[in-house]
């Protein structure tokens, strides 16, 4: 919201208030970015670690194999 009143003032227009903000085109298009580039990350993260396992890394276990057959002890 301040750097929204911030260029509203620069092109000398009156700054609004919370709720304004909450409907505005400026909030929902920042909000929807944001969620996209989240989506985006959390997508690829799972994504990634579906092939890595699924490739036989050597950081993973075999898909079907028990909790305590990782061969870390301790």
């Amino acid at each position: 919201m301040a750097a929204h009143n911030e260029q509203q003032l620069r092109q000398l227009q009156a700054p609004i208030g919370w709720g304004q903000y909450l409907v505005s085109a400026d909030f929902w298009s920042r909000t929807l970015q944001n969620w996209q580039s989240e989506l985006l990350a959390v997508a690829s993260m799972a994504v990634l670690s579906v092939y890595l396992r699924r490739r036989g890394s050597p950081e993973s276990k075999p898909v079907g194999a028990a909790h305590h057959d990782t061969g870390v002890e301790g």
